[in-house]
């Protein structure tokens, strides 16, 4: 018997994570209603390639707007009936989150308040919202796990995906709305954010300027390749949470009183820093000059992602090696940028 075609909304669909997303959706033959601003916090020139890449494939539409602009989204909900919403679109990064505080607010506390709006009204199958391994803070206890306390957050950017939890539980619980909340750990690959630190190290290094390394080196991150996200994100569609009647096993983050749960997606190996700048060297075929800077405000010295809950749910366990995920990333910016 046939399936009907699902659909899919997808925020911030022009974005890193919302452009491999959307793709893969679309190659599994869903169809994706994508929403962005195009704002210009980066480079928009690599928005709208990928966004040309997804509107060259049938079963895309996209609205331009931003998430927080009052009723756009109810609109879009209304019309389309969407079967899972995926929450992507984001004021991202921690450190311009101390130079531009407000924009977090209304991209990320208001526009997922219209959100949530939106599907309180017109409530779909399973709504699964982003979330960041940087609402762990100042935590000290390896790896993460979602059952541990995080609320000492140390960064504005923190502080709104935190908040970002706390009102989306309020809704899953109050309009039974099944929720998923994904946090992921530092995220790269092929079309990635020029702010983040792989493209700004491989820039530099092809270009012979010398890189930043913070904390001078001495960092770990739980770095997670683009495509290993993306398929933890699709497994966990179907994963749909309920409310549940009596105990919440061991392990489970599932909420006591509502339709919710909290899922780490990240590779589960922590890389020193100083190793995926080798594997950057290495792909470039490159030596880097370093300047060996102090830690920067507002930002931690390790990430280590549990994925315990994510396999038992799914099944699935991201797996790229660093030294793989870097060369393929490193190819697709050389061939992007013509280097």
């Amino acid at each position: 018997m046939a399936h009907p075609q699902r659909t899919a909304v997808v925020t911030g669909s022009a974005g890193f994570i919302g452009y491999h997303l959307s793709d893969r959706l679309l190659k599994s033959g869903w169809q994706v209603i994508g929403i962005d601003a195009m704002t210009d916090y980066y480079d928009v020139t690599l928005k709208q390639d990928r966004q040309a890449m997804l509107l060259d494939q049938p079963g895309f539409r996209v609205v331009e707007d931003k998430v927080e602009t009052p009723g756009t989204l109810d609109t879009l909900f209304a019309g389309s009936r969407p079967d899972a919403v995926i929450h992507l679109a984001a004021q991202a990064g921690v450190r311009y989150s101390i130079e531009a505080p407000e924009s977090y607010v209304n991209a990320n506390l208001i526009g997922t308040f219209r959100l949530l709006e939106a599907a309180r009204a017109h409530p779909p199958a399973h709504m699964l919202l982003a979330s960041t391994s940087s609402v762990y803070g100042a935590n000290t206890q390896m790896p993460y796990a979602e059952t541990d306390k995080a609320d000492t957050q140390m960064s504005f950017y923190a502080a709104t995906k935190k908040a970002n939890e706390a009102m989306a539980h309020s809704y899953a619980h109050l309009y039974n709305l099944p929720t998923t909340m994904f946090r992921f750990f530092t995220v790269y690959g092929p079309w990635g954010r020029p702010d983040m630190a792989p493209i700004k190290f491989a820039r530099a290094i092809l270009n012979g300027d010398p890189i930043d390394v913070y904390n001078h080196g001495r960092m770990k991150r739980d770095f997670t390749y683009i495509d290993d996200l993306v398929e933890g994100i699709i497994h966990l569609v179907e994963a749909v949470p309920v409310r549940p009647t009596g105990p919440v096993a061991e392990g489970d983050s599932l909420s006591p009183v509502a339709p919710y749960r909290v899922v780490n997606i990240g590779n589960s190996d922590p890389v020193p820093l100083m190793d995926f700048i080798e594997a950057i060297e290495a792909a470039t075929g490159r030596k880097a000059a370093k300047n060996m800077m102090d830690m920067q405000p507002g930002d931690v010295v390790a990430t280590w992602a549990d994925t315990g809950l994510l396999t038992r749910l799914t099944g699935y366990r991201p797996g790229t090696p660093v030294a793989e995920g870097v060369a393929r990333f490193v190819h697709w910016y050389r061939g992007y940028h013509g280097v």
